[in-house]
């Protein structure tokens, strides 16, 4: 996990609890002088705290990793000879064959050939 994935995450777990508090309140009275109404708007607070809870997650952490992730599925399936690349590995070159799973690439003027999975491909450069 980077700096900036940490920071996501501490943020959104803030902004959750801040609404929680704040939708359920930091009260927690009941007890033999409360009526049912009063038991039930409170059951309401924690049930609507919960849905705000889930929904402040799912635009924070799991709907953007699922962007990211489809990002880079199609920088994979884009890939032609020709391009040049970066692994995750850090290894730069140009690519030579391509096939349904794995790349094939030069790495210099000394043409090694190297062959990866095409999982391992960060980016391309230009």
């Amino acid at each position: 996990m980077n700096y900036n994935t940490g920071k996501r995450i501490i943020s959104a777990v803030c902004i959750a609890l801040v609404l929680c508090f704040s939708f359920a309140g930091c009260t927690m009275t009941g007890g033999a002088g409360a009526g049912d109404a009063a038991g039930a708007g409170q059951s309401m607070q924690m049930i609507l705290s919960i849905v705000v809870l889930f929904a402040v997650f799912y635009f924070f952490m799991i709907r953007p990793e699922k962007k990211r992730k489809k990002q880079a599925e199609e920088l994979r399936s884009s890939l032609s000879t020709g391009e040049k690349i970066v692994t995750i590995g850090g290894m730069m070159g140009t690519i030579v064959n391509v096939t349904d799973e794995s790349i094939t690439f030069e790495t210099g003027e000394d043409r090694v050939r190297i062959e990866v999975a095409k999982w391992a491909v960060s980016k391309k450069t230009k």
